[in-house]
């Protein structure tokens, strides 16, 4: 469907791509990935067509539709969110108005109008009004929202806008920059439910290597001026590439090695007239050797060295009974949170659940309406804000900013750090207004590590951050001994970072007492057992479906008879695991429930021992539950038929 053959395409003295070839299929799913600069936005123009290659040729197969979502910006006008979303070419639009201006005539019968109307029911007539809705619904915005001008939504959710577009337009290459930037996590897991089963070809640039992995079929690399393929997600990909690295690596030291050989014996006979021919030979040996390139120098890595913080009191900080509301619109009502020194703690719902209002009231940042916010023992907030424009001030350089956060740091050791966060040289003098996303997020995070809070709370932190940045801020927070509150889509990033999981939800805060995908089996089961219960009103367990009922023996021959003795123990063994199993789901919802009362967090160790508790009964419900999977397998294997 795509193909691109030879391309060269420099500006000035540096040439981004040289001999550049890939082939695109339909229903490929391919990530591309490289430095930051090696050309990955430009590669996209060029397929686009808003640039041209300096050699070789960009071809799209005949009728094949493309669509295309930026990374930071798209137009809007004054359509409404659902005319965007309907919005799929200029074609769609026009007819969708003149047939509107026909109904509202009521003029049915002319020629004209049964023209239009044909055109209109070619381009999906009214059943793309429902799939466009289907579509927005999935990236989480509401009923109201769709007849709300698009012009008065920030640029995250106008960029939800045009990525419904896209999905209804359904092109056959669809291209994506950056799509998970503008999505929280619920959106993230629907959008990528909703690809999984996307028709058409995948495209993809991310930073979010959960979610190439996810998609992906192959991974296209951009380095070194060419286009290298690797078959497999983002994961196999890193392995493929190490092992590659390595082959070259030990490759290239032995062709060095014997370059030198032979150089050492043309330096040294070369002015012997004996060995003057033997010292030419090996010199014109040199000379037709295939040189196998030096190994890729590893991409300098950001080496974050995060201060420990002064140690807190075990209770770092707790809201009680506290009231947050927007104008009319109430976020939370008698809110009530706690959180212990050590924590690492993940804030998941849907958009709008009041996670972002959490953090702020939780930092200081937005003022407690009613109730109180108490802060711990030697306990300082850092907050890292989700837009860090609000932490960033335009005026300044890199540097003045960065010392506005160094206390008593001397100059040398603040651009030492700003260095490892590669604002090296005549970077560190850029001023704020000039920085790209991804710089000033690497600037905020320089601030906050200059200062180190012993309460860190961190909206978004991944977002515009490479690779790279990630593994660093990853392996920063790691030995952090401080505790940390954070929203983040980057499910990589949360599975690294987060020990326990906080769902929020029409203001309705529910914990769980796991990492994220104890967070994730649960809630599924508990879904599971609400739509059981709705269903009927006769309680059903899921575990003794498996179990067949006891078979009465088949003839007289003492082989039915041993089957049947051997089915029947084993009947006893699976009955017993159930009970085990059953008996450990009881005790996990009695804990839970626990620690979701308000008074359990009055008692300064109980929230603690429950927790520690859960963690032993999570493990023995792991053992009993995988114990009871092989039982009731070999039992299905002794059953007759």
């Amino acid at each position: 469907m795509l193909t691109l053959n030879a391309l060269k395409k420099s500006f000035g003295a540096r040439t981004l791509f040289e001999d550049a070839t890939l082939q695109i299929n339909r229903a490929d799913r391919v990530g591309l990935v490289g430095p930051n600069g090696a050309g990955k936005s430009t590669l996209f123009q060029l397929i686009l067509g808003n640039d041209t290659p300096d050699e070789g040729s960009v071809t799209i197969e005949r009728r094949a539709t493309m669509g295309y979502l930026p990374q930071e910006t798209a137009p809007v006008g004054d359509e409404t969110v659902l005319q965007l979303a309907l919005a799929t070419s200029p074609e769609a639009v026009e007819v969708r108005r003149r047939m509107q201006a026909f109904e509202a005539g009521h003029d049915h019968e002319s020629d004209d109008y049964h023209e239009i109307e044909a055109r209109f029911e070619a381009l999906g007539g009214y059943r793309v009004e429902p799939k466009a809705k289907q579509i927005l619904r999935g990236l989480a915005f509401r009923d109201s929202d769709f007849d709300r001008p698009a012009r008065t939504l920030s640029g995250g959710w106008v960029m939800r806008a045009h990525l419904a577009r896209l999905l209804v337009q359904q092109p056959d290459l669809l291209m994506l920059d950056e799509p998970t930037n503008h999505l929280d996590l619920e959106a993230l897991r629907w959008f990528q439910g909703y690809l999984k089963s996307y028709p058409g070809a995948i495209l993809l640039i991310s930073h979010d290597r959960s979610f190439l992995n996810e998609l992906i079929g192959s991974i296209v690399d951009i380095r070194n001026r060419r286009l290298r393929r690797y078959r497999g997600n983002y994961d196999q990909y890193v392995l493929q590439k190490a092992a590659e690295a390595e082959q070259q690596a030990a490759a290239y030291k032995n062709q060095q090695k014997e370059i030198g050989r032979l150089q050492d014996f043309a330096d040294r006979f070369g002015a012997k007239a004996s060995k003057a021919a033997q010292a030419q030979s090996k010199r014109k040996q040199i000379e037709r050797m295939e040189k196998i390139e030096a190994p890729e120098a590893e991409s300098r890595k950001i080496s974050i060295r995060f201060p420990q913080p002064q140690r807190s009191g075990r209770k770092v900080i707790t809201l009680n009974n506290v009231d947050h509301a927007y104008g009319e619109t109430l976020v939370y009502k008698g809110l009530e949170f706690a959180a212990e020194r050590g924590q690492r703690l993940v804030l998941v719902g849907p958009n709008g659940a009041g996670k972002s209002t959490l953090l702020k009231l939780l930092g200081g940042v937005l003022p407690v309406q009613a109730g109180t916010r108490e802060l711990g023992l030697n306990v300082r907030v850092g907050y890292y804000a989700q837009y860090r424009v609000e932490m960033l001030q335009a005026g300044r350089t890199v540097l003045e900013e960065a010392l506005t956060a160094a206390k008593g740091v001397p100059e040398l050791f603040v651009r030492t750090v700003l260095g490892s966060f590669l604002f090296s040289g005549d970077d560190a003098f850029k001023r704020i207004e000039m920085l790209s996303g991804g710089e000033k997020s690497r600037l905020a995070l320089v601030k906050v590590l200059l200062d180190p809070p012993n309460l860190l709370l961190m909206d978004e932190p991944t977002t515009h951050l490479d690779m790279a940045s990630i593994d660093a801020l990853i392996e920063a927070l790691e030995p952090y001994d401080g505790t940390l509150v954070f929203i983040s889509h980057d499910v990589h990033f949360i599975r690294r970072i987060a020990k326990q999981v906080l769902h929020v939800d029409s203001g309705k805060l529910t914990p769980y007492a796991g990492d994220y995908q104890y967070y994730l089996d649960r809630s599924a089961s508990d879904a599971a057992a609400a739509a059981a219960k709705a269903q009927s009103p006769a309680p059903a367990r899921t575990v003794d479906k498996a179990i067949p009922a006891p078979l009465a023996p088949q003839g007289n021959g003492s082989g039915q008879k041993s089957l049947h003795r051997d089915i029947r123990a084993q009947q006893r063994i699976v009955e017993r695991l159930e009970k085990e199993v059953t008996g450990l789901e009881a005790r996990q919802r009695a804990l839970t429930e626990e620690l979701e009362k308000p008074d359990t967090y009055q008692n300064p160790g109980k929230a603690m021992d429950l927790n520690r508790e859960i963690s032993g009964v999570v493990e023995a419900l792991e053992r009993a539950t995988a114990e009871w999977e092989k039982a009731a397998e070999r039992l299905s294997e002794l059953m007759p038929g």
